[in-house]
């Protein structure tokens, strides 16, 4: 039988060394060489990821299109891609609500987003976004992991990747998911794929206690810790032909030392009760369409404070009118999720920024796609998917604010003006982060994989500060 507490403080020790040796390694090695363009003196250090989930309609939130007021009901001949295949007609369904200027920019901003728009100029919005895929599940992973296939690190893994911890008592990369559920293709949207464990999404709850059954090391068996250990000494005596299996094993031990930690940190930094009634007030959490979105934002800000690199919010969760999804009642739809997040966002912004953090953080709203100008049936005002075009914007980090970048048709129908892929934003997230996307990579199988593919990808130059 090992004595507990002699095997507590070995294999954390061995952790230590192993664990880190082989990230560091590894890191060193992805971020090697010259860059391609100019890295920010002072990047941003962590980012927050407002998910709308289902695709907003880019046309009646963002994207103004004033020449589709009084078209409604009228057949046009426009080519679509969808959930429902490919047309070349369609009855236009024009938009639902009513835009007017905003901010010194005088950004125009529909009626579902006023305290968004009051932030206009802290935003550029990129309005010819494309994606490679009109279906949920794809789109979503496209957008997470910059692949269509499952099984690849996702954003926050890169970044943690990247840059490493700040906090070391508590996970570099946390989801929050929405209350009626999780994203349609689930857990692939926060996985660190072929990247150790560590480096994986922790969901976090915004009420109660942040992470169901935490398990530390003095809860695993005596066998357990001892094969550990002897893992872990093997890996530090050089055996390096287990280096794959023994790295995994450093994770695990790291990560059951997190949740060690995290047992009395964590519920320190959701503790909201500690913030002052006008800053509950100013994410909406005094109003009960807004507190539980609210909620996860100020978490978001206090998360980032503690040193938390990347942090997901999702606004909709499981199937139907739950998400932004609006294939049959458009404005019931939009108007149950704009009012459930317009204020808490909005809020977000601003209290990023009178606390002097909306420069060192970044930003980014959006979903996997836009929605289509035409109806998806024969009545009503529900809209098909649309990857062809539509918007997305993002904040802070050394991001202009108050411009706009790229146009879609006089529609909405697809970017017709600068048109931008998943990977140019990616790329733009890991250069304001001071990381080259074009050198940042991680050996595996024998590839140097990228968070921007083999190809590369060029960073969105215009939203640059």
């Amino acid at each position: 039988m090992i004595k507990t507490d002699y095997n507590r403080r070995r294999f954390l020790e061995l952790a230590a060394g192993s664990f880190l040796g082989v990230s560091a390694s590894n890191s060193f090695g992805a971020a090697g060489g010259k860059s391609s363009f100019p890295l920010p003196t002072d990047p941003a250090k962590q980012l927050i990821y407002l998910y709308m989930e289902g695709g907003m309609s880019h046309i009646d939130t963002f994207d103004y299109k004033p020449s589709m007021y009084g078209m409604d009901g009228k057949t046009v001949q426009v080519k679509t891609f969808g959930r429902g295949g490919k047309k070349n007609e369609g009855r236009i369904v024009e938009p639902r609500w009513k835009f007017k200027p905003y901010g010194e920019c005088g950004k125009y901003v529909s009626d579902l987003f006023p305290n968004v728009g009051h932030c206009v100029d802290d935003i550029a919005f990129l309005h010819s976004m494309q994606a490679d895929s009109p279906i949920h599940g794809s789109a979503m992973l496209m957008m997470n992991s910059g692949s269509l296939v499952s099984g690849k690190p996702t954003l926050g893994s890169w970044i943690n990747y990247g840059l490493g911890t700040v906090n070391q008592n508590l996970p570099g990369y946390v989801v929050m998911l929405d209350k009626t559920g999780g994203p349609i293709s689930g857990a692939k949207n926060w996985t660190s794929g072929y990247m150790p464990a560590s480096y994986q999404g922790t969901v976090f709850r915004s009420k109660g206690e942040p992470i169901l059954d935490l398990r530390h090391t003095d809860q695993m068996s005596d066998g357990e810790q001892a094969r550990i250990i002897q893992s872990l000494n093997h890996l530090n005596e050089g055996h390096m032909e287990s280096r794959v299996d023994n790295s995994n094993l450093a994770a695990r031990i790291a990560s059951y030392e997190l949740a060690y930690k995290m047992q009395s940190t964590a519920p320190e930094a959701i503790d909201t009760d500690r913030e002052s009634e006008e800053t509950k007030a100013l994410y909406g959490m005094d109003e009960a369409h807004t507190e539980d979105f609210g909620r996860k934002c100020m978490l978001a800000r206090r998360l980032v404070e503690r040193g938390v690199r990347f942090i997901q919010i999702y606004s909709g969760g499981s199937h139907g009118d739950n998400n932004w999804d609006a294939h049959g009642d458009l404005e019931l739809n939009h108007n149950k999720h704009a009012r459930n997040t317009d204020k808490p966002i909005a809020g977000l912004l601003k209290d990023l920024k009178r606390r002097g953090l909306l420069d060192e953080t970044i930003v980014v709203w959006g979903g996997e796609f836009g929605r289509q100008p035409t109806a998806e049936y024969a009545s009503g005002s529900g809209r098909d998917h649309n990857s062809n075009g539509f918007t997305m914007w993002m904040a802070g980090g050394g991001i202009k604010g108050g411009v706009s970048v790229g146009q879609t048709d006089d529609l909405g129908s697809a970017a017709v003006e600068r048109p931008l892929g998943v990977k140019n934003l990616h790329a733009t997230i890991l250069q304001q982060m001071g990381m080259d996307p074009n050198y940042l990579s991680y050996f595996h199988s024998g590839l140097d994989e990228k968070l921007v593919g083999v190809e590369g990808a060029e960073p969105i130059h215009e939203i640059i500060a």
